[in-house]
């Protein structure tokens, strides 16, 4: 069970576009997960989004980093960066990541 959440506890069923960048050296790197019109913004849902929340088994990454982007007044998509500081960051971010990728039915595509 892998899910990204951006209220504790209540999981986003929309799968994001993900862009993953790394450094030469591999220690650092960075990764922006695009949400075009998440549940968590619909009129329906009252959560509030307090920052985006990558959880399996083995715990929890936190970004704070997270954007809303508005269409003529009305939110319609969710940016979300995560700052990759170490290899072993990057390490656990990859784990989350091939199991986010299991349970979504995702593929990995390089550029």
């Amino acid at each position: 069970m892998a899910d990204i959440q951006f209220s504790r506890g209540v999981t986003e069923p929309v799968v994001p576009e993900i862009k993953v960048t790394r450094s030469r050296t591999g220690n650092t790197g960075t990764a922006t997960f695009y949400f075009d019109s998440p549940q968590i913004l619909s009129q329906e849902s009252t959560d509030e989004v307090t920052g985006m929340y990558l959880v399996d088994e083995e715990g929890e990454i936190v970004s704070r980093e997270v954007k809303g982007k508005f269409v003529n007044g009305k939110p319609k998509a969710i940016e979300a960066v995560l700052v990759i500081k170490s290899v072993e960051e990057w390490e656990r971010f990859m784990r989350f990541m091939e199991r986010y990728a299991e349970d979504h039915g995702l593929g990995l595509s390089q550029s």
